[in-house]
């Protein structure tokens, strides 16, 4: 049970990374056209589908790649798997909402937002597991080393 548990927190985690970014580019948006243009708040409803963009490519990588952690997966390969769930979301969207065709117009852009997101969080994840070397090499370092230990890592290669 807790494996499940991880994924669907994992997932939510995912989904709220990607509610903010959406929600940026529904405030930039907003701001071009005017805040009296729009009869639905832009960043709410951006939001909403980052959300659902973000839960959806995390549910379509766990299929495709469930073994694989972020560290094995190349940039690319990652943002082709955020485009797949971003086109998976653009076509359930566009038969909840019985929208026809609109699949040719939000199809594309939600595949390119989706695989742009995709790529910001895995380079926002290995960014994360880069300062936690960091860290840890910080903390081996308070932790003291031997003279010999300290000689042996500041002596040049031969």
């Amino acid at each position: 049970m807790t494996k499940w548990l991880r994924r669907i927190r994992g997932a939510v985690g995912m989904g709220l990374t990607w509610a903010l970014a959406w929600f940026a580019a529904g405030v930039v948006l907003l701001m071009v056209v005017g805040f009296g243009a729009a009869d639905v708040p832009f960043p709410l409803g951006f939001a909403l589908l980052g959300f659902l963009a973000g839960v959806t490519f995390s549910g379509v990588l766990w299929i495709a790649e469930g073994r694989r952690r972020f560290d094995q997966m190349s940039l690319p390969r990652f943002a082709g798997w955020g485009a797949v769930g971003g086109l998976l979301l653009s076509g359930i969207f566009v038969l909840a909402a019985d929208l026809g065709d609109a699949i040719l117009v939000l199809g594309p852009v939600f595949a390119l937002s989706s695989a742009a997101c995709a790529s910001g969080s895995l380079a926002l994840a290995r960014m994360a597991e880069d300062r936690e070397l960091l860290n840890a090499s910080a903390n081996e370092a308070e932790g003291g080393l031997t003279e010999g230990e300290a000689t042996l890592r500041t002596d040049p290669v031969p």
